[in-house]
């Protein structure tokens, strides 16, 4: 099934990306699927559909039952949050703290959306997963009580009345890195390459303009305006499938061949390199790093899990800055993490 195989894997709605400028005339003959790895267990007799259309990577728990906690949070970091290393102790030090032992942490429900999708959903009160309809308010039960994200999209949800007036900064991206096919056969060794015509670049689309708008930057921080221009004239802007969700579209360029190089935050590449290390490998920019941008936890007014938001927000923040840096973000200055935002 030529570029809808892995794509239909993805959220297939809400952000159809409107074309951007660029060729998208990149080689056409398909390398091998891609096969998310599944971060949540499940009853042995449940019925599962993990193969490649019609499931649902970016959306984890159980929605239609009790939850114990809901958190909303931008995609690009789900490898940490979803790791082994965050939710299950998380649950084992709430048990061993008489504040917190009582509650039921079993089904923490996590959305790893981009922003825009995030901002989107909570305040449409709704999103589409193909034929499917999910409502997303408090009277439906599917609502977050935590909202992780940017600076700005953090300042729409309160403009809108959904979070609280402060966050609190936890996590900072290390800036782009490149992803190219295992075993670089396009040899490429730098941003400079990115000018050769054969070259087409993926990069996040139109349906996320805070992160191309990084990427776009740093290339001209890094290239200066004229070789960027030159280096994006080559843009593979559209392709079938595609989602306008970077942490699944760059990857699946590269595996479709649809582009030979993707531009991505530097912790998403290494997640991609480490996770299909038989389709990609990551090359690192020097310099990137100024072009990184700050993550942040608010508290949604009100939550319906207020004590699970309370437990997670201060255990969350115990840990992730030493947990961040390992997966490969920034490490914060002392001064900066837990750093309190006014959203107002």
């Amino acid at each position: 099934m030529r570029g809808s195989r892995a794509a239909l894997l993805h959220l297939g709605v809400l952000l159809a990306a409107a074309a951007l400028a660029g060729d998208g005339s990149a080689a056409s003959a398909p390398q091998q699927p891609v096969a998310w790895p599944i971060l949540t267990s499940r009853p042995p007799d449940m019925p599962v559909l993990d193969g490649h259309a019609d499931t649902v990577p970016d959306i984890v728990g159980r929605i239609n039952g009790p939850q114990a906690l809901a958190i909303f949070t931008e995609g690009n970091h789900y490898p940490v949050l979803l790791g082994a290393e965050v939710l299950e102790p998380f649950r084992a030090w709430a048990r061993a703290d008489p504040r917190f032992a009582g509650l039921a942490l079993d089904n923490v429900v996590v959305v790893t959306l981009p922003q825009p999708i995030i901002v989107a959903m909570i305040r449409a009160g709704g999103i589409g997963l193909g034929n499917l309809t999910i409502e997303v308010s408090r009277a439906a039960g599917f609502y977050p009580d935590l909202v992780m994200a940017g600076i700005e999209p953090l300042r729409e949800l309160r403009r809108a009345g959904v979070v609280e007036q402060e966050a609190q900064a936890f996590a900072r991206s290390d800036g782009p890195a490149l992803l190219v096919r295992k075993g670089n056969p396009d040899r490429v060794r730098g941003l400079r390459d990115l000018e050769r015509p054969s070259i087409h670049v993926v990069l996040a689309s139109a349906s996320e303009p805070g992160a191309r708008a990084l990427y776009r930057t740093a290339l001209e921080g890094l290239m200066g305006a004229r070789d960027a221009a030159r280096a994006l004239a080559h843009e593979t802007a559209t392709f079938p499938g595609r989602l306008g969700i970077q942490h699944r579209d760059v990857l699946y360029a590269l595996a479709e061949d649809y582009a030979e190089v993707g531009i991505i935050v530097r912790h998403l590449a290494l997640y991609d390199a480490r996770t299909f290390p038989d389709l990609v490998e990551m090359l690192p920019i020097p310099g990137a790093e100024r072009y990184g941008a700050t993550i942040a936890l608010a508290r949604v007014a009100d939550p319906a899990h207020a004590r699970a938001a309370d437990a997670f927000a201060e255990y969350f923040l115990g840990v992730a800055d030493r947990l961040y840096p390992r997966y490969g973000f920034a490490t914060m200055a002392p001064a900066d993490y837990r750093r309190r935002i006014d959203l107002d």
